[in-house]
């Protein structure tokens, strides 16, 4: 895949420059419904002998447009999004800087300035319900009406359903906020996953048997779930490791900061300064604060055995 500056004043330059087929949007998480719009693209690549094209933009718009506003946690870094578009067989990856200035582009100054004249448009694949351009103006009946004027044919894929509820990026970080990873992974196509560097903690868990890697979470603006216990597979480097996670204060030791914590089944190694890729497989169970060290303890050795159990399927 060839990743391309799609600033004002970048030219991008395709190899069949006449054969664009092109999709647009900030694809947060890339889930079910935004892969059921890229395998189409896909599709209409090899019937027209064309190439894939998506359009996204960088930072996500609300971090420029409400500032102010924290609340918003992502599903995915523009990195993992690359990877996912990799893997999805996509030719090209279009990252337009996304400013205050480039927001209120009209719909019909972005289509021409950056789907005709840049990157030359020849097939435009958009989803149900999507909108562009200043205020969201730009709709697929727009397009439909103006297709001809600028040179593109436009199809527009149709509600995107899960059990007969559409797949949105808002309804996975739900998800996630509740603690549900089961919906989350089923909306996403595949486990939830965070990454942080580990670093050093007051090694509470060695003296449970049950020694964890805290993690530092290395992508600010990613979501992290609702505290709690869950099931995980870990990577380091190329290594795979299950294991299972806390999300939270950590009450029985009167812990202060919420922190994530992993600890790996059957791994005993010094790993500080490490970076862990952490696929979060299923829920165990809420936070809880147990009376004591040795009920701690106890919970941890079934927290195990159900872990193992959830693993176990994937």
């Amino acid at each position: 895949m060839i990743i391309h500056d799609g600033s004002e004043e970048a030219t991008i330059q395709l190899a069949k420059p006449h054969s664009a087929i092109v999709t647009s949007g900030t694809f947060d998480g890339v889930h079910v419904g935004h892969q059921k719009i890229l395998v189409r693209l896909t599709e209409l690549a090899r019937e027209r002998g064309g190439e894939t094209v998506v359009v996204t933009f960088w930072p996500h718009p609300r971090f420029i447009l409400h500032p102010e506003d924290h609340s918003l946690k992502l599903l995915s870094s523009f990195e993992e999004k690359i990877a996912l578009f990799e893997e999805l067989g996509i030719d090209h990856l279009v990252k337009i800087p996304f400013t205050k200035a480039f927001s209120q582009l009209s719909s019909d100054e972005f289509i021409r300035k950056i789907l005709v004249e840049k990157i030359g448009t020849r097939y435009l694949v958009i989803g149900y319900d999507h909108r562009f351009g200043k205020n969201r103006e730009g709709s697929f009946d727009y397009l439909k009406e103006h297709a001809q004027e600028y040179g593109f044919a436009v199809e527009e894929i149709p509600r995107q359903d899960v059990d007969h509820i559409g797949v949105s990026s808002t309804k996975i970080r739900n998800a996630l906020n509740a603690g549900d990873i089961h919906t989350a992974n089923e909306y996403l196509g595949r486990p939830y996953t965070i990454q942080g560097k580990v670093t050093a903690g007051r090694k509470l868990g060695r003296n449970l048997g049950f020694p964890t890697a805290n993690l530092e979470m290395s992508i600010p603006y990613k979501l992290i779930p609702a505290d709690g216990v869950y099931a995980v597979k870990a990577q380091l480097q190329e290594k795979v490791f299950q294991g299972m996670m806390n999300i939270g204060f950590r009450p029985t030791v009167d812990g202060s900061a919420r922190q994530v914590e992993v600890h790996l089944f059957d791994f005993d190694q010094t790993i500080y300064g490490a970076l862990m890729h952490v696929q979060i497989i299923g829920r165990i169970r809420d936070e809880i604060k147990f009376s004591n060290i040795e009920a701690l303890k106890d919970q941890l050795i079934q927290d195990r055995q159900t872990a193992l159990q959830l693993l176990s399927h994937t």
